[in-house]
């Protein structure tokens, strides 16, 4: 794959100062130039202004300027404008209105997380000690930016834009709802959802393991339980366990752990998923605000939404 990572998301929101509290709360590291950067990923999530939030920006990485070339001649044979520089291709995804770009980009390699031992019927792995998940008291820093959802009012044509044009591949899909798509070999970057109205859905960030997916959403809760979303469970596609919360603009932001990875394209076959099987294994139900925010009414009449 010529495409390898997902390397940030610019949001717009109306208040980008307290949003920006919350993901620093979240465990990004805030930088002197407005990024917010992860503990691999590097500067990978930027807030600024906008009348109502949206996505405006999504950056992938590439390779070289050969993987640049392949992007802008399938950008143009969907009749896109395309915009070219020495180490980047940009485009509009003509539905949602948001930036995409393809930029030249090292490689994440990441430090392997701690093995966590686990002891199991028949597997002692840890012996006469507590699990050291129980015992972490550092704050959880999310480790990288793994995917981002979006909904689009024509979810066709917005993943059209990902595969024909950028270059994605297809993991698995909702039936006439919605593409897993991936620039990476993690099981998805991008999920296109059809929607009633253009939105970012949520950003979601890698942790170590189950236990800091645990301790980041309940350290998020105190004090704060109107942050709650959805979790703890386990999603079906892609298998990663998850908890989501909402930032104070709208957005969910969810940690996850355990995603699959998809190492060689031949050995993975997509599924169709009809409904909430593709949804998740298991945990709670997804509330109705997860599968319709409740501010998408107010976002398809334009009216600002701050809260």
């Amino acid at each position: 794959m010529t495409l390898h990572r997902l390397s940030s998301v610019t949001i717009g929101i109306p208040d980008p100062a307290a949003t920006r509290d919350y993901y620093t709360e979240f465990g990004l590291a805030p930088r002197p130039d407005g990024w917010l950067s992860t503990r691999d990923g590097g500067d990978q999530l930027r807030l600024v202004r906008a009348p109502s939030r949206r996505l405006t920006e999504i950056v992938v990485g590439a390779d070289d300027p050969d993987d640049l070339d392949g992007v802008a001649a399938r950008l143009r044979k969907l009749d896109l404008p395309v915009v070219r520089t020495a180490d980047s291709v940009a485009a509009e995804e003509p539905i949602a209105g948001f930036r995409a770009v393809v930029r030249i980009a090292d490689r994440l390699t990441q430090p392997a997380a701690p093995v966590t031992p686990y002891n199991g019927p028949g597997r002692i792995e840890r012996r006469g000690t507590r699990a050291p998940g129980v015992l972490r008291e550092d704050p959880v820093r999310p480790r990288k930016l793994g995917h981002a959802v979006l909904g689009s009012v024509d979810y066709a044509a917005t993943r059209r834009f990902f595969t024909e044009g950028l270059g994605f591949k297809l993991s698995d899909e909702i039936k006439g709802h919605g593409a897993f798509l991936r620039c990476s070999t993690d099981h998805h970057n991008v999920l296109v959802l059809g929607a009633p109205v253009n939105f970012l859905h949520h950003t979601s960030w890698q942790v170590d393991d189950v236990d800091d997916v645990g301790r980041g959403a309940t350290a998020m809760l105190e004090g704060n339980p109107e942050r709650h979303v959805w979790g703890l469970g386990r999603h079906h596609a892609g298998s990663n366990f998850f908890w989501y919360l909402k930032d104070p603009a709208g957005n969910f932001s969810e940690y996850y752990s355990d995603m699959d990875s998809i190492i060689d394209d031949q050995l993975w076959s997509p599924e169709v998923f009809d409904g909430a099987k593709g949804l998740f294994s298991w945990g709670p139900p997804p509330p109705p605000s997860f599968l319709h925010p409740e501010d998408l009414a107010a976002l398809m009449t334009g009216a600002h939404h701050a809260g």
